[in-house]
């Protein structure tokens, strides 16, 4: 089968492009055709090492952008992506291809819509996050660092600024939304993969009735150590130092439990915290390597984050390392802790409900109780790439098939 992924990065720059350069590694080595359409480089070089073919557009991100206006015209609608896209599709047999989109939201836009809504090749699309439904990606309200419960698009959002930056950007990512909306992109999926419960309940009432989804649990990178010995150390935070991330919270549970706050990660929030909380320790960006020791070592991981995250990696690197996890209520990651077992719930956004989690860990004892549960529980049903590349290609078999079938019928309709 070939297999072509749709992608903003074609490095690791996080979660969601590790799952996207995985799968790619993985798939070329059961065989499959492989190419890699992405808009921002440079490019891992374990994709030519491993034969796969990246089409790369050496485009920026809104990340890297320093001005949206110069940016605003490829972040409302990228033509030479949509164009290139249509190339690289056009090259392939629609009864042997699937086309499987990852992310598009930084650098691709919306532009690729039609591209999809028009290809014969049947569409699969990962939810790493929120954009189909969300303007800002993430039902987050980043003026107040809360979940947003307003509906999209609807007057109440229209009326509040929740970008983190400025109130026009907010409405240029209204605009955006509406084009995405309006040209297809929702309309082109055929299959929608779903990382968590929370991401398809948040996800649902805002995609059409008529949605195929399937679950398939992102890949975890961790090789099965057995349980830790010795005494457990600190409570870590591991990731980006931002406000939808929650460090502040946990630093200030921290303060109020009497513990020491180490942070491994770098962001925005950094300086602050800094300043803030100067017994907290900050060991700055860490390799994945270094996490794992991080974690290895560590008393509990604290997963405060504050926004519907669809699967932390982080929570199940943790678990699977023999680590307990103090997780946010309002994130997926509770979905692979058992409270009072490998972890426990607090409630999010609340230093005190955290500070009392944290109390309950302090006791060594416990704290090794809880992580050999972690541990015991996430190997006895790991979520290996094996594990994730199995459910990837039932879902390309099945929507092959299903496509196969209703594409010609379908396609009149469109």
């Amino acid at each position: 089968m070939r297999i072509i992924l749709v992608a903003d990065h074609a490095y690791i720059n996080g979660g969601q492009a590790k799952v996207s350069l995985e799968s790619a590694l993985g798939l070329s080595r059961r065989g499959h055709e492989v190419v890699l359409f992405a808009a921002v480089g440079p490019a891992d070089p374990r994709l030519a090492a491993a034969g796969i073919r990246t089409v790369l557009l050496d485009q920026t991100d809104v990340t890297q952008a320093r001005s949206l206006a110069r940016f605003g015209v490829q972040w409302l609608w990228n033509a030479p992506a949509a164009a290139r896209l249509q190339e690289v599709i056009g090259e392939s047999d629609p009864r042997d291809t699937v086309v499987h989109v990852h992310a598009w939201a930084k650098a691709l836009s919306p532009s690729i819509g039609p591209v999809l809504r028009g290809t014969a090749a049947p569409v699969v699309y990962t939810a790493h996050e929120y954009y189909l439904a969300c303007p800002n990606g993430g039902f987050y309200d980043y003026p107040v660092a809360a979940s947003c419960h307003r509906v999209p698009n609807g007057p109440a959002c229209l009326a509040h600024n929740c970008d983190s930056r400025t109130y026009p950007r907010k409405l240029l990512r209204v605009a955006r939304h509406a084009l995405m909306r309006r040209t297809g992109l929702v309309q082109g999926i055929d299959a929608m993969i779903t990382i968590s419960r929370l991401q398809r309940e948040v996800l649902a009432p805002y995609l059409p009735a008529t949605t195929r989804y399937h679950d398939v649990p992102n890949p975890v990178d961790v090789a099965p150590l057995g349980h830790r010995a010795g005494p457990p150390g600190d409570f870590v935070f591991v990731g980006r130092l931002s406000p939808e991330k929650g460090p502040g919270i946990f630093a200030e549970a921290a303060r109020l439990a009497g513990a020491r706050a180490v942070f491994a990660g770098d962001g925005p929030a950094r300086a602050e915290l800094e300043a803030r909380y100067p017994d907290a320790s900050f060991l700055g960006w860490q390799n994945p390597d270094q996490v794992k020791q991080v974690l290895r070592g560590a008393r509990a991981l604290v997963f405060p984050s504050v926004w519907y995250e669809g699967q932390p990696l982080t929570v199940l690197e943790s678990l699977a390392l023999g680590t307990p996890v103090l997780v946010s209520d309002v994130c997926a990651g509770r979905e692979a802790v058992r409270h009072g077992e490998s972890g426990l719930w607090f409630r999010s956004n609340d230093p005190r409900s955290l500070a009392d989690a944290m109390g309950h860990l302090t006791n060594d004892a416990t704290a090794l109780r809880m992580g050999r549960a972690a541990y015991d529980l996430f190997w006895a049903d790991p979520l290996t790439l094996d594990r994730h590349l199995d459910g990837l290609e039932r879902v390309y078999r099945a929507v092959a098939g299903e496509v196969a079938r209703e594409r010609p019928a379908a396609r009149a309709v469109g």
